[in-house]
C-alpha cells in the first residue's frame, strides 16, 4: 500500500527550518518559539538548538532567548558575492556616500529579491527598511529594477506573472508598467524608484558588470523627495558603478577607462 504522507523533513531540513525562524522583526525567539514556527517538537528542537549553539550558529540571549550566532556570519562572509564583491566596492560606495551622507547601497538578486551585501548610513540620512542580509522584492526598489532589467527572461516573466505587492501608493503594481520601466532601465543604464516603499523616499541606482559583462550586482543612492532632483545623482552613481565594474574586470568598464584615459593624452 503506497503512503501519501508527507515524508519527515530531514535533519538539514530541520535546521534550516530553525535558522529560517528567525526575521528582522523577530530578531530573539524562545525555544518555544523556535519550535512553534519551525513547526517541530519541543525535544527535537531543544537538541538541534543545543548542537547549534554548541556550534556558534546560534547565540544565547541575555533574556534566555536565541539569535543567529556570529559563526553564521564568518560562513557566510565565504560567499562570492560577499566579501569579493564588497571589499571591491566599498571604495566606491565610501565616495558616494561622502557627496550625500545619505544612504548608499550595494545588492544582488537572489531569486526574486535583492539582498543587501553593503549599505553606509549617516546619522541624519533618511530612514529606510534595507539592512546588510535584508531582502526586499526587486519591483519596489531601485536596486530591484535594475537587476530585474537585466535578469534572464524566465525571472522577469516570474516577477511579471505577479502578484506584485503594494507598499505604498507609489508602488509599482502593474505589470504592464513594470515592462515600460524594466525597457527604460535597460535603454537609459539606471533606474530611479521614487516613494515605492516608503513615501519620503527615493533612489537612484545603476548596475555593475563582471568579468563576462553580464550584471552581478547593483548601487543605489536613497535620499529624501523634498528637495532632490534625482538626475544630478544619475552621473555620481553611474560613474561609481563603472568603477566597481572595472575593478571586477568587466570588459565594457576596462574599454570605456582607456577611451577615456586616451582622450585626456
Amino acid at each position: 500500500m503506497r503512503h501519501t504522507a508527507q515524508a519527515s523533513p530531514s535533519v538539514v531540513g530541520r535546521v534550516l527550518g530553525l535558522l529560517g525562524a528567525f526575521s528582522t522583526q523577530r530578531p530573539v525567539l524562545t525555544l518555544s518559539e523556535l519550535s512553534r514556527r519551525a513547526d517541530l517538537p519541543l525535544s527535537t528542537t531543544h537538541r538541534l538548538v543545543r548542537e547549534l549553539t554548541e556550534r556558534g550558529a546560534l547565540e544565547r540571549d541575555p533574556s534566555g532567548g536565541y539569535r543567529i550566532g556570529l559563526w553564521l556570519w564568518e560562513v557566510a562572509s565565504l560567499a562570492p558575492h560577499g566579501a569579493e564583491l564588497r571589499e571591491s566596492a566599498l571604495p566606491f560606495l565610501e565616495d558616494l556616500y561622502e557627496a550625500t551622507h545619505q544612504n548608499v547601497q550595494l545588492a544582488v538578486l537572489d531569486g526574486v529579491e535583492v539582498v543587501y551585501v553593503e549599505r553606509i548610513s549617516g546619522r541624519h540620512a533618511i530612514r529606510i527598511q534595507s539592512r546588510v542580509g535584508g531582502r526586499l522584492p526587486v519591483h519596489a526598489t531601485g536596486v530591484g529594477l535594475v537587476l530585474l532589467a537585466h535578469a534572464p527572461s524566465e525571472v522577469q516573466e516570474r516577477v511579471l506573472a505577479g502578484p506584485l505587492k503594494r507598499y505604498s501608493p507609489r508602488t509599482i503594481v502593474s505589470p504592464a508598467q513594470l515592462r515600460r520601466v524594466l525597457a527604460d532601465v535597460r535603454r537609459e543604464g539606471f533606474a530611479v524608484s521614487e516613494g515605492q516603499i516608503e513615501l519620503d523616499a527615493i533612489s537612484v541606482a545603476a548596475p555593475v558588470y563582471g568579468e563576462n559583462d553580464t550584471v552581478v550586482a547593483a548601487i543605489s543612492i536613497v535620499v529624501p523627495v523634498e528637495g532632490t532632483d534625482p538626475r544630478t545623482l544619475v552621473p555620481a552613481v553611474r560613474a561609481a558603478a563603472r568603477g566597481i565594474s572595472r575593478v571586477l574586470g568587466a570588459p565594457r568598464a576596462l574599454r570605456a577607462a582607456e577611451g577615456m584615459r586616451r582622450e585626456t593624452d
